[in-house]
């Protein structure tokens, strides 16, 4: 073979099958059974949640874009599944302008101003949420019971429609017979007013764990149901979209500690078990915390990133000034990627180390 018929070329010379539309696509796969179980129980206006925000993502995306003279990223799906994943962040019954502020807010100031997918430093759809709770705590605290799909306390979708678009079902009359609070949220009132968690739960507000787990608790659209979350999280590891270095110590983070409190005062701090079961820590742990842009690259690195997510959680879940603290750990943790990359870089083969 002469010299001239060789190809010099740069690695890798082996392509493993991923891309991006591939890698977002099964993610979006995976929340499937998730996303169809809290239109189930939360009914048409969950439905319209999730289609206005989807929607608006994506058309912000192709219209900012577009403004940078650039071939529009649609194909990509990462705008359809940032607009999904914050649409399982908002309540059942969000209006349409929280979705709509919300998505624009996760593409633009998200994803965008850091030059697109690839880039952005923190998570969009985690901090579109950050965002909203801060700025409509409100709008963001209002949670419906479940009335189902189909069941007698049902909206038709009419109504569903007048409710996401004016906040009322008719003229003059506004739906605030059905709002509820969430288990975290009853836990951290009740207890705070002196009462045991035993009391808490178990007083205008009867919690159960199967309930919990079956999606059928009031809270956002993401926390519909532990259960089929956790079998959209073990897809993806099996489809080595994600590793369980990420996963494991995010649990870890959160449970450990929930677990030595509760067994020193098991009267004011509620069992491991309620906390893995209630709240977004679930979507957390597998599908925003293992976001391969905003999460480390060294498997050192990705260890620490979840202890330090699950540990923040579970502070500010307990004593900090919101119930919930699954984004806003994420979002914490996410600012310490380069630092965390940087410092745990396994050393070059070959390299010699420093003298000590």
């Amino acid at each position: 073979m002469s010299p001239s018929s060789l190809l010099f070329t740069s690695s890798p010379h082996v392509h493993g099958g991923d891309s991006i539309p591939r890698i977002m696509q099964t993610v979006i796969w995976a929340l499937v059974p998730a996303t169809l179980l809290s239109v189930l129980v939360f009914g048409w206006p969950a439905l319209l949640v999730i289609v206005i925000t989807t929607l608006t993502a994506m058309v912000t995306e192709h219209l900012l874009v577009k403004l940078r003279v650039r071939p529009s990223p649609l194909s990509d799906q990462s705008a359809a599944l940032t607009g999904l994943l914050l649409a399982l962040t908002l309540p059942p019954h969000a209006p349409w302008w929280i979705c709509v502020v919300g998505a624009v807010f996760a593409i633009l100031l998200g994803k965008q101003v850091y030059g697109g997918l690839g880039y952005n430093m923190f998570n969009p759809a985690l901090i579109a949420r950050v965002f909203l709770l801060v700025s409509f705590p409100v709008e963001m605290t209002s949670w419906p019971q479940p009335a189902g799909l189909f069941g007698e306390n049902a909206l038709a979708f009419g109504d569903a429609l007048a409710l996401i678009f004016t906040g009322h079902l008719a003229p003059g009359e506004v739906m605030d017979a059905i709002s509820s609070a969430t288990p975290l949220g009853q836990y951290r009132t009740e207890t705070g007013l002196g009462k045991t968690v035993q009391e808490a739960l178990g007083g205008g507000y009867v919690f159960n764990y199967f309930n919990a787990l079956g999606g059928l608790i009031a809270g956002s659209l993401g926390e519909t149901s532990a259960l089929l979350l956790t079998f959209g999280g073990i897809y993806l590891l099996k489809k080595r979209i994600i590793t369980w270095h990420i996963p494991v110590s995010m649990l870890a983070g959160c449970l450990v500690p929930a677990t030595l409190f509760w067994l020193v005062d098991g009267t004011k701090y509620p069992d491991p078990i309620f906390h893995l079961v209630t709240g977004g820590l679930v979507l957390g742990v597998f599908f925003m915390a293992t976001d391969m842009v905003t999460s480390p690259v060294t498997p050192m690195g990705q260890i620490i990133f979840g202890a330090g997510c699950g540990l923040l959680t579970y502070i500010i879940r307990t004593w900090g000034g919101y119930p919930e603290g699954v984004s806003f750990a994420i979002v914490i943790m996410n600012a310490t990627v380069p630092l965390l990359d940087q410092y745990t870089r396994p050393v070059v083969y070959g390299k010699a180390k420093k003298n000590v």
